[in-house]
């Protein structure tokens, strides 16, 4: 085992880890809190282990020297999860402003929808912004979600959550701004910048939907 040579690619997988620490973190305090509620921890405490799994993949792929086919099989694997895990908050979001009957109904709906963008990106390489563009839709309609119950909401949990949303859709905007670069003591690229903003926003998130 290897690490790459690139100091750009050592900070992006140790921002990897980071957002798989704060992944699990979410899984940890939901279930710690006086009175969870059974299914909406589970659905929520899936979708954060599914994350934790992607980001760690992740941190092999940018952070380990490896052969083509095993950096291919990683990425293929690291998207997959990913893609059942913005399932997963969709239906997380479903519930909290549907219910629990209509988030039930619409879950093997959102696997399945998971399940073929990531089949369609792969199959096409050059349609890769399916993808993303399902993870945008996903975290618009949720900053949209927790928004509007923020305001009618009877506590602060949804603003937190929307806040959260928010930042990790600034995140994914970085992302794409491939000339990006930070200094701070490290050096960061695109996707450290990423990984840092989806690492905060994870932790706003998780800590409002403890609130609710």
């Amino acid at each position: 085992m290897r690490f790459v040579d690139s100091p750009t690619e050592r900070t992006t997988a140790a921002t990897d880890v980071l957002l798989a620490l704060a992944a699990l973190g979410g899984i940890a305090y939901l279930r710690s809190r006086p009175h969870p509620v059974p299914a909406d921890t589970l659905a929520w405490s899936w979708a954060f282990a599914l994350l934790a799994v992607s980001a760690a993949l992740g941190a092999a792929y940018h952070g380990l020297v490896l052969a083509g086919s095993r950096r291919g099989a990683l990425w293929q694997a690291l998207t997959f999860c990913l893609a059942l895990a913005i399932a997963l908050v969709a239906s997380g979001v479903a519930r909290d402003l549907l219910g629990a009957e209509a988030a039930g109904r619409a879950l093997p709906v959102l696997l399945a929808a998971g399940a073929a963008v990531f089949a369609v990106s792969r199959l096409f390489p050059g349609l890769f912004i399916v993808f993303i563009l399902y993870q945008a839709v996903v975290l618009l309609c949720a900053l949209a979600a927790y928004g509007a119950l923020a305001v009618t909401g009877p506590n602060g949990g949804p603003a937190w959550v929307a806040a959260g949303v928010a930042l990790a859709l600034a995140g994914a905007a970085v992302q794409t701004r491939r000339r990006c670069r930070v200094r701070v003591v490290w050096e960061f690229d695109h996707n450290g910048v990423f990984h840092l903003l989806q690492t905060a926003g994870l932790v706003v998130m998780w800590v409002g939907l403890g609130m609710r």
